[in-house]
Order: structure tokens, then sequence, then C-alpha cells
């Protein structure tokens, strides 16, 4: 039949406690990955010329389902798009290792908002799978950002999505 998974979805979530880049890139390694390549969206101290104090995320109640599916059919389609898993008589495929989270609730200037770590046999397949997990999440996760601005103003960002 077919050769094992070549993708892994080691985590894919929204947390409401802190995440780290050390905790996501530990979560991939392995002996078997030649590169890991990770991603850590932190809270800047500004946004359009203004100065920013602090952020909240705020999260549709389906948020966390739809983190879990975009994760997953990113690994489907990679899977698919490297005609893995149709057998054969080569060696196994080395597997390409995914985590990801994102925060909600508040943060501070400096704390890790979303975080993603790919581990796969070579670099490009591992910044490839990297960026456009983060492109995905970013994109299509449900998920809203409060800015609260030194001058005592507050911007949604994202609402309109």
């Amino acid at each position: 039949m077919g050769t094992e998974a070549a993708f892994e979805v080691v985590n894919a979530v929204l947390s409401a406690e802190p995440i780290s880049v050390d905790q996501a890139i530990a979560a991939v390694e392995s002996d078997t990955a030649g590169a890991v390549v990770s991603f850590s969206g932190v809270v800047r101290n500004h946004d359009g010329g203004k100065a920013v104090e602090r952020l909240s995320y705020s999260a549709h109640p389906t948020a966390h389902q739809v983190m879990a599916d975009v994760v997953a059919r990113l690994a489907a389609e990679q899977q698919a798009a490297r005609g893995e898993g149709e057998g054969g008589t080569g060696p196994l495929p080395q597997p390409v290792r995914i985590w990801a989270a994102h925060r909600i609730g508040m943060l501070e200037i400096g704390d890790p908002a979303l975080v993603c770590a790919v581990s796969a046999a070579h670099r490009g397949q591992a910044f490839a799978v990297c960026a456009e997990l983060v492109d995905r999440i970013k994109e299509q996760v449900p998920i809203w950002k409060e800015q609260f601005f030194a001058d005592g103003t507050v911007e949604w960002v994202g609402a309109g999505s």
C-alpha cells in the first residue's frame, strides 16, 4: 500500500497561555530534520505611526476548529503535491512536522502572538511550508486584534474579515 504519512501536525491551537518559539522548535525537532524554520510574530510598540501600549486578541467561537482545519489542509495539500503516500519501493519519506499556535487574550509589547515551526529534511521545504502556514493562519483564522494606543484610543483590526 502506501508509505507512512510524511506530514505530521504536532500542534495547531489557539492559546490563552504564553507561547514561545523555543517550545515550537523543540516540538518539531527530530533526527531526520536537516532544517527547522520558525516564525514568531510579536507585539510591536507602534502601528500606523501611533504608539501601541498593548493588544487583545479575540477569536470567533469556530476559530479553534478553523485553526486545526487550516493546518491540516496545508499538510494534506503539501503531501499530495509531493506525491507521497502512493506506495513504492524507495525509502520512507522524511517527515515534515508542523507546529502552530496563536495567542488569544491580552498581550504586552514583545509577547509572541503567532508562533509557527516546521521541520523538514531540507531547508527549502521547511521555509516554504512555514511561510505558507503563517500566511494562511493570518488570512483564514477568524481572530481580531484590539489595539490600545498610548493616546487612549482603541482600534479593532480584522473585524471586517
